[in-house]
């Protein structure tokens, strides 16, 4: 059986902040206390209120929702032998990617940062700037393109990112 080729670089970050772990999860709180206040301790709540079934299969769905954004996971990779002279990021469990051709980066440098002041937060960002992927933390690897944009991905281990792509790019 043949072996799976071994990446360049390969990395996974998780959304760690507790913060918006805390706020992601305030929607789907309220909607089961309110299911229970209705349900469980049957006092309805508004003039019209929701039916039981409505209320109980809403906090679901909202739970599965939050536990499906507490997996998204932030991958970038360059593994040669399947895409050569790529660099693929994306986002595990939210079905977004996005392939960056090496030979169309002029620089990669380590960077630090802050995302919520420079970015205005974490995820896939698009601002005057230019384009940030982050899932944590404050450093990265910018890259410049020949078209003149921006790219900022985040990584915590941005100095081998930063190599590995200078010298993915110098084999291309």
């Amino acid at each position: 059986m043949p072996r799976k080729p071994e990446p360049l670089f390969y990395e996974e970050q998780s959304f760690r902040q507790t913060r918006l772990r805390v706020l992601t999860a305030i929607p789907p709180v309220a909607l089961t206390l309110g299911a229970v206040w209705q349900v469980a301790l049957g006092h309805r709540w508004g003039k019209q209120p929701m039916s039981d079934a409505g209320l109980i299969v809403w906090s679901i769905f909202l739970w599965l929702v939050y536990l499906r954004l507490m997996l998204v996971k932030l991958v970038t990779e360059i593994n040669p032998e399947i895409r050569p002279g790529e660099l693929r990021v994306r986002m595990r469990g939210l079905f977004r990617s996005m392939r960056i051709p090496l030979d169309k980066v002029i620089s990669a440098t380590a960077v630090s940062f802050d995302p919520v002041r420079d970015w205005g937060g974490y995820g896939f960002r698009h601002t005057k700037k230019g384009t940030a992927y982050l899932a944590g933390g404050g450093e990265g690897v910018e890259l410049r393109t020949a078209s003149g944009a921006l790219v900022l991905i985040g990584s915590r281990r941005s100095a081998e990112l930063a190599r590995a792509i200078v010298r993915e790019r110098s084999s291309v």
